[in-house]
């Protein structure tokens, strides 16, 4: 999985993850967008926890129409079984997470 995460987005990733372990009211725009090409799973990451940093945070989206904010093990996804998760490098954040939730359950979907 490190090899998806580039070294600059663990960074940023980790950062945000120190801003909310200190408490600090912030809605930060998403780093990262890993997805799983055929099957509409998306994860819009904004943080790592900097206690554990294979622990993610962001919204959390499995194609079947309930998006959510939520955690996910790095580890877990690289460990999907037959699945390949991709990060999509071309991904910029327009919004910031909260925004994309609202829009993601409006919708039933995350859409970037």
């Amino acid at each position: 999985m490190n090899s998806l995460i580039s070294s600059e987005m663990r960074a940023l990733l980790l950062a945000n993850g120190a801003r909310s372990a200190r408490h600090e009211d912030h809605d930060p725009f998403p780093v990262v967008k890993l997805f799983v090409p055929d099957a509409g799973a998306v994860w819009l990451l904004t943080e790592l926890d900097p206690d554990d940093p294979d622990l993610a945070y962001g919204v959390c989206d499995l194609g079947l129409g309930a998006p959510k904010l939520d955690y996910v093990r790095l580890s877990d996804l690289a460990a999907l079984a037959g699945q390949p998760v991709c990060c999509d490098i071309a991904f910029v954040a327009k919004q910031s997470l909260s925004a994309y939730l609202r829009d993601a359950q409006a919708l039933g979907l995350t859409r970037t």
